[in-house]
């Protein structure tokens, strides 16, 4: 099996750098064959409509026929096929999306470090600092990934790219719908399905209604397998019989989205829309590493992930200028259940911290943790923009945009039976609270200016000045971090206030451009161009601040049409710098802050082709070439002048250490063959994609523990046949059943929990669709 993989990664390695000899290849056989154009791909990247190889930014985008020949239920299937954007994937619902390598490894912390990569639905930002939304992938229309820093039109969150999910508007004037279920099996897992409809209806003469919804459920694959566990200051031993189950980790998914489209004239139009969406997740989708889809959970683990958006989009003419409101409020609420009993397990044993944990006549006691947390973000963002006509010899694009963002956490870890002493104020059985409220505003004034300086040869300058604050208050810590309170409380429930720090940042993020046709199939840019993150606050009063990181992105790029337009070949090289950047680290007190460790760099190639071979038969892939590391040493202290000290005799990350989630390679590969057989349209496809091998740390000591996460390759099957109104396809998912891992983690630092955890790639999945339209 692994040798047969093994020829599978050089096979769609050689595939991808082989793209470069396809247009000749295509011009040779172009005659004989007869074949038809690649089908071309409007994007609205640059805030307008446009054809993707029009488009001088480096972008894949896959479409709503790919997405659904995929059979994509959400952004971890997508991800898969977009070789520029990888994810950390622990629990439904909470990934953190990296673009072009640029990560310093886990974060997602209520007091954390913004996320590097932005996110959009439509025209709204849907980012969160805990991990991008879990959007069902039912009647979109594509999914855009921008790679490169998108500061200027997108803002903070799009330091190393933008990922945009576009969803299908409503269409006037048409009556009509769509029906589709399906049913599933899991390789040593459980039986799903999914549910979902949408309908597209014409209220009146220039009112429209979208409506989608969907439910969904994903069958689990983990063994929650019988164990007990030794505590050995209390001699207590635990059993988890009443909760080992097979596939344990259930996934249910229900929503809704609906969009109303109001003509108000010619000239103006309104669109509100609302999306809401509840995920309920049992279990959880770990194993233990090195053995097969198995874990041991001792307490109930559980996830309910609610998030609704109501959203308010105005496009509109005043004289030839074209201007866009975007509004849009975001409510998620997370409520979070989870077994801590690793931590309690491995303090006690190492360090016979169970002597710690007692009642109140001092008695060591049962140590095992859980954890409640119930999360509240709120998001509320405004922009808007004027536009001059695109077929301008000068055109503009301009505007302002404000948001504010804020997390409200309470995250109880409790031990039953805790001394009153030792338990937080107010809070019984509690061994440590978090109960904070972030708020992160960001203020930005952005705009770009293109000038055709010959027919073929446009340049491009453009900017964003943007100013970020951000607070936090609240407390956090033991009964012992009381003695740290500088008052009553000011926020939530917590005994006292121990944290109430500000923060604030301002700076200008540019980028230009300049572009030349070549003829009307092929052009050729280059683009340097800024990203930034603003800094923030620590939460402990001894941590400073951490500083804003920015990346300097130089980039070259192509974007190419053959044969008639038999054959689409993009790509782009670049050479990224990123600055001062901000790394998530546990302290020696184990509380997890930021910090400015100091310089990395970034150098690679993206590319993606398609070509119609003949009537029918199209291949199509893309591939992405990293070199992340680190530029100098990381010792995890700072000078007096705030600076990063590298010189050090154990540094914490060296100098040439690749940087976390960067795989060197990642590509994907699909051969497509449609044909007509009595009045139905039918067709066969295989796609293939390999992940590099990835480390989940910077750390030198984390990844001695941990190890690295190997990579791995997927093989996905389909058929189907189309008639009129009725659709039936069937497909296998990952046919060769690999492991592939989607993240690496320990319960607590690494140097005490030594169990390590792997959340694996859905085993092998076989299915089969009804669909039906009207």
């Amino acid at each position: 099996m692994e040798r047969r993989r093994g020829r599978m990664a050089h096979l769609m390695c050689g595939a991808a750098i082989s793209v470069l000899a396809l247009p000749c290849a295509a011009w040779a056989q172009g005659a004989a064959t007869g074949g038809g154009e690649i089908e071309g791909i409007i994007v609205t990247a640059q805030k307008r409509a446009e054809n993707l190889q029009d488009v001088p930014l480096s972008i894949q985008a896959l479409g709503e026929e790919k997405i659904e020949r995929l059979n994509a239920k959400d952004f971890v299937d997508v991800a898969r096929h977009l070789p520029s954007v990888s994810i950390r994937h622990i629990v439904p619902g909470v990934g953190n999306i990296f673009i072009r390598g640029i990560s310093s490894g886990p974060d997602g912390g209520a007091s954390g470090s913004l996320p590097s990569v932005g996110v959009y639905l439509d025209e709204q930002p849907v980012t969160t600092i805990q991990g991008t939304l879990d959007i069902q992938m039912f009647d979109i229309a594509r999914v855009e990934a921008l790679a490169g820093p998108q500061g200027t039109l997108y803002g903070a969150s799009s330091q190393s790219g933008t990922l945009r999910i576009i969803t299908n508007k409503p269409e006037p004037g048409v009556f009509r719908g769509r029906l589709e279920t399906e049913g599933n099996a899991t390789f040593k897992g459980g039986l799903g399905y999914s549910l979902a409809g949408m309908l597209n209806v014409p209220l009146a003469e220039r009112v429209t209604l979208r409506a989608v919804a969907w439910n969904r459920l994903d069958a689990g694959y983990i063994d929650n397998v019988h164990a007990t566990r030794f505590y050995r200051t209390s001699g207590v031993t635990i059993d988890n019989a009443a909760l080992a189950d097979k596939d344990f980790n259930d996934v249910e998914v229900s929503g809704a989205r609906a969009a109303l489209r109001v003509d108000l004239d010619d000239n103006w139009t309104v669109t509100p829309g609302f999306m809401i969406q509840k995920t309920e997740a049992d279990g959880n989708g770990y194993q233990i590493l090195g053995r097969d889809l198995e874990t041991e959970r001792f307490f109930r683990d559980h996830r309910d992930d609610t998030y609704w958006q109501a959203a308010l989009t105005i496009q509109g003419k005043v004289g030839d200028l074209d201007v866009t409101y975007a509004g849009a409020y975001l409510n998620r609420k997370f409520n979070t259940h989870f077994d801590y009993s690793d931590y309690s397990y491995f303090y006690d044993t190492l360090f016979g911290a169970g002597a710690l944990w007692v009642n109140d006549a001092g008695t060591p006691i049962d140590p095992s943790q859980t954890t409640h947390s119930v999360s509240r973000y709120t998001r509320d963002s405004h922009e808007i923009r004027v536009a001059t006509p695109q077929e301008h010899r000068l055109r503009a694009v301009g505007g302002l945009f404000y948001q504010e963002q804020r997390h409200e956490l309470q995250s109880q870890y409790s031990i039953k039976g805790l001394g009153s002493a030792i338990s937080v104020s107010g809070w019984p059985n509690t061994q440590w609270l978090t109960d904070q409220q972030r708020t992160d505003r960001d203020y930005a004034a952005f705009g770009e200016i293109s000038f055709d300086v010959l027919p073929r040869l446009t340049l491009t300058a453009g900017g964003r000045l943007f100013e970020a604050k951000q607070h936090l208050v609240g407390f956090f810590g033991l009964r012992s971090s009381e003695r740290n309170c500088t008052g009553p409380t000011i926020y939530g429930d917590g005994p006292c206030t121990n944290v109430n720090r500000r923060a604030k940042g301002d700076g200008f993020s540019p980028r230009f451009n300049a572009t030349w046709k070549i003829d009307d199939d092929r052009m050729v840019y280059v683009t340097y161009s800024e990203g930034f993150r603003p800094g923030g606050i620590n939460r402990a009063p001894v941590s400073a601040p951490y500083e804003p990181d920015y990346l300097k992105n130089y980039e070259a790029g192509w974007k190419t049409t053959w044969a008639d337009g038999r054959v689409r070949f993009n790509g782009a090289v670049f050479s990224d710098k990123w600055d001062d950047f901000q790394l998530f680290v546990q302290t020696t007190a184990n509380i997890a802050e930021v910090r400015n460790v100091g310089q990395a760099r970034v150098r690679g190639l993206e590319t993606d082709f398609a070509v119609q071979l003949m009537d029918g038969l199209t291949v199509s892939g893309a591939a992405s070439f990293l070199d992340a590391e680190l530029l100098e040493n990381y010792c995890g202290r700072i000078d007096a002048n705030g600076n990063p000290i590298v010189t050090c005799a154990s540094p914490i990350a060296l100098e040439g250490s690749r940087l976390p989630f960067s795989a060197k390679f990642k590509g994907s590969l699909s051969v497509r063959y449609e044909w007509t057989m009595n009045e139905a349209d039918m067709f066969v496809e295989a796609t293939g994609a390999h992940q590099g091998s990835n480390w989940s740390s910077l750390r030198i000591s984390d990844r001695i523990r941990q190890g690295i996460s190997p990579g791995f390759e997927t093989l996905d099957l389909s058929a189907g046949a189309a008639w009129d109104t009725w659709r039936l396809s069937v497909y296998a998912r990952n046919v060769f059943d690999s492991r592939g891992e989607l993240a690496r983690l320990t319960s607590c630092p690494v140097a005490v929990c030594s169990r390590i955890y792997q959340v694996p790639i859905r085993p092998r999945n076989v299915g089969i669709k009804l669909g039906y339209e009207f």
